[in-house]
């Protein structure tokens, strides 16, 4: 489990920066995630980003929870994780869903930012999920 753990959370953080660092590289990868609709993606020296803008707020909070969730985070409760989960994809449901039905029109920045929460609650309850329990302490019955 610890090297799953360390190797998504190192995993996240290197997809990320790839996503800037090699854009052509990823293109075709990128094509089996996103969409990759120019006027829906950030350019990064003239080159577009491989996802999104909603896809690339949605990598960069994983990426952003990823090393502190491996220090801090731990198992949570299923009830609260998913009360969490559902609190963080508010933003990204709301943006989406007003655009779908065609009552606004958010700027890539929005998009990005909306996603941020889901990406870092997501990454969170991954890594806080398999991280190894606390070790028991047995006390002597007296």
């Amino acid at each position: 489990m610890r090297a799953l753990r360390i190797g998504l959370g190192l995993g996240v953080v290197v997809w990320t920066a790839a996503l800037f660092l090699l854009p052509g590289l990823l293109f075709p990868i990128g094509a089996f995630i996103c969409h990759q609709r120019p006027d829906r993606s950030f350019f990064f020296h003239g080159s577009q980003l491989p996802v999104c803008a909603r896809c690339t707020g949605l990598y960069a909070g994983a990426a952003v929870a990823a090393p502190i969730a491996m220090i801090a985070a731990t198992i949570s409760r299923a009830g609260r994780a998913r009360w969490l989960l559902a609190a963080a994809a508010l933003p990204t449901a709301i943006t989406w869903t007003t655009e779908f039905a065609g009552f606004a029109h958010f700027s890539n920045l929005a998009r990005f930012t909306a996603a941020l929460p889901l990406g870092f609650v997501a990454a969170w309850l991954v890594l806080g999920e398999l991280r190894p329990p606390p070790p028991q302490i047995n006390t002597p019955r007296t």
